[in-house]
C-alpha cells in the first residue's frame, strides 16, 4: 500500500521560512515524479512544483519544475535514504496560506513533470501552512 504523509506546516510570519516533508512508503521516490500542491480557502487546487524521477537508464537525477507564483522562493528536494521529498519555502507571503499536499502518479514514467492534479492519484492528507501579515 502506498502512503504519503506530509508534515511541517505551521503558522509563520510574512518573510519567514518553512520546510515541509512528504514521507513516502510503498514506492521509491526516485522512481516516481512527486508533486506538491496546495489548496487555499475558497480557491481551487494549485500545483506548486514537482521533482522528476531518476532516469532508469542513465541514472540521471530528475529535475524540478515550479509554478511561476513560487519560482525563486520554493525548492523541492528528496532524501533517498529517508524516501522523503521536501518542499523548502522561503520568503513566505500571506497568499501562500493553504493546505499543502504531496502526491504521486499511478505509474512511474507517465510524465516527467506535471502540475496538474488530475495526473496524480495518490495523495497525502495535507498539512496546513498559515502565513500571517
Amino acid at each position: 500500500e502506498v502512503q504519503l504523509v506530509e508534515s511541517g506546516g505551521e503558522l509563520v510570519q510574512t518573510g519567514g521560512s518553512l520546510r515541509l516533508s512528504c514521507l513516502v512508503s510503498g514506492l521509491d521516490v526516485t522512481d516516481f515524479t512527486i508533486g506538491w500542491f496546495r489548496q487555499a480557502p475558497a480557491k481551487g487546487w494549485e500545483g506548486v512544483g514537482c521533482i522528476g524521477r531518476r532516469d532508469g537508464i542513465s541514472g540521471r537525477e530528475g529535475g524540478t519544475y515550479y509554478a511561476d507564483s513560487v519560482k525563486g522562493r520554493f525548492t523541492i528536494s528528496r532524501d533517498i535514504d529517508k524516501n522523503t521529498v521536501y518542499l523548502q519555502m522561503n520568503n513566505l507571503k500571506p497568499e501562500d496560506t493553504a493546505v499543502y499536499y504531496c502526491a504521486a502518479p499511478a505509474y512511474s514514467g507517465l510524465f516527467t513533470y506535471s502540475l496538474s492534479p488530475s495526473d496524480y492519484n495518490r495523495w497525502g492528507q495535507g498539512t496546513q501552512v498559515t502565513v500571517s501579515s
